[in-house]
């Protein structure tokens, strides 16, 4: 419950800023007192500070945005690049889509052009775009729904995928810092991702141009645990030699090309 109370608080925060505590109290059915204690509990955590009657979120906190919200960025990007990963599938092989939005976009395409697959995903979101595709057998892991990715994490879906091995696992990233290590926002979703990287044959990584030279909460992988990167046009020349260096594979998508 005290979860659930903090996420709502950080959504409201990141909507409108800075909120008074009697605000953000009535907006999620809390005590005054309750809310002062998730706030404290918060800032501890460098996610708000806390003013005299009030919080704001920090700049930079690693806080998530609403899904639909989070679908809508850069979404020519991550069109173009669904499209050049979809040209990637094997037909009749067993594949794992992941719970970001740039994989959802994969999974729209498979929808519009179907390919006959096995499809394993922890993204409800992927699961309700093909679940009724003809030729398309789609296998969801168990687990706890995460509210904020429309995923499935935790002991249950990481016991799920033990049991699992698949051909190709088409995985997003939060971000892909410096020190060339992959990142997610939490720290649950970011262990399972790292066991998906264990259970596919070939690994690639789909991320859009701003995803590069940022940082996150936790370490999911190393960037070298993928054989290939889809990414859009607007790559710099840098990090193109930087994954080259790595000896990765890079698969430039056609299409828009944002800054």
């Amino acid at each position: 419950m005290k979860l659930n109370r903090q996420a709502a608080l950080r959504r409201h925060l990141y909507l409108d800023e800075a909120v008074s505590v009697a605000d953000l109290a009535q907006r999620i059915g809390a005590s005054l007192a309750t809310v002062r204690r998730d706030l404290q509990e918060l800032e501890a955590q460098g996610v708000v500070a806390r003013s005299h009657g009030g919080a704001r979120l920090l700049q930079g906190a690693a806080t998530e945005l609403a899904f639909r919200l989070r679908e809508q960025q850069r979404l020519d990007a991550k069109k173009a690049i669904a499209l050049a990963a979809y040209a990637l599938i094997r037909p009749q092989s067993t594949i794992f889509l992941d719970a970001g939005t740039t994989v959802l976009q994969l999974a729209r395409q498979i929808r519009l052009d179907p390919i006959p697959l096995t499809i394993v995903t922890n993204g409800l979101p992927v699961a309700q775009e093909l679940v009724e595709v003809e030729g398309i057998k789609v296998i969801m892991l168990a687990g706890q729904i995460r509210d904020e990715n429309l995923s499935l994490i935790g002991p249950l879906a990481e016991a799920t995928l033990e049991r699992l091995h698949v051909d190709q696992l088409f995985l997003g990233a939060s971000a892909i810092a410096d020190d060339l290590n992959i990142y997610g926002r939490d720290m649950t979703e970011a262990r399972l991702n790292e066991r998906m990287l264990a259970h596919a044959s070939d690994r690639l990584l789909l991320a859009d141009a701003a995803k590069f030279g940022c940082h996150d909460s936790y370490l999911v992988a190393p960037l070298s645990s993928v054989g290939q990167i889809v990414v859009d046009a607007a790559l710099s020349t840098v990090w193109r030699s930087r994954i080259a260096e790595a000896g990765i594979g890079l698969v430039e998508a056609s299409g828009a090309a944002e800054a």
